[in-house]
């Protein structure tokens, strides 16, 4: 499977990779493992989705944002890559942290957008682990954020 196919024949137009707002690196490399930062729910435009899942938005819009998430995440991905998503083997892991009030469970149906994609784009090798947890706040207000874990070959 080509993965970078993979995203035109789905349509999709990756953004470009957000540098980081702090000491820290976008993405690190260590060995054949791509470490990939949280990325935040802005689009191409540079709009976040902000506020408390439960609170100030309702679950669509919250896996609106994680779906964001993940496209920031291929993006980064990319550029970790040289640019050639091919370059990837597996995705082994996904946390995503959701802005959540103490009475939202559904931390979990928030992130299948993410998952989602992420076997869209690569198929069986997007087929990862992962943790969904509920946080009181996030940078910037946002509602979601997630890091991720990556093989390359």
């Amino acid at each position: 499977m080509n993965f970078n196919e993979a995203l035109t024949e789905l349509k999709i137009t990756l953004p470009k990779p957000a540098k980081p707002v702090g000491s820290y690196s976008a993405f690190k490399i260590l060995g054949k493992q791509v470490f990939i930062s949280g990325q935040l729910p802005i689009d191409i435009k540079g709009s976040m989705i902000k506020g408390t899942v439960g609170q100030d938005i309702q679950l669509v819009d919250a896996k609106k944002a994680a779906y964001l998430c993940c496209l920031n995440i291929l993006s980064q991905l990319k550029e970790a890559c040289g640019g050639d998503l091919n370059k990837v083997k597996n995705c082994i892991k996904i946390t995503g942290y959701v802005n959540s009030d103490n009475n939202f469970i559904n931390q979990a149906d928030v992130l299948n957008s993410a998952s989602e994609l992420l076997t869209k784009v690569f198929g069986k090798s997007g087929i990862h682990a992962r943790a969904a947890i509920s946080v009181n706040s996030l940078p910037l207000g946002a509602a979601v954020e997630i890091e991720s874990i990556f093989e390359i070959n």
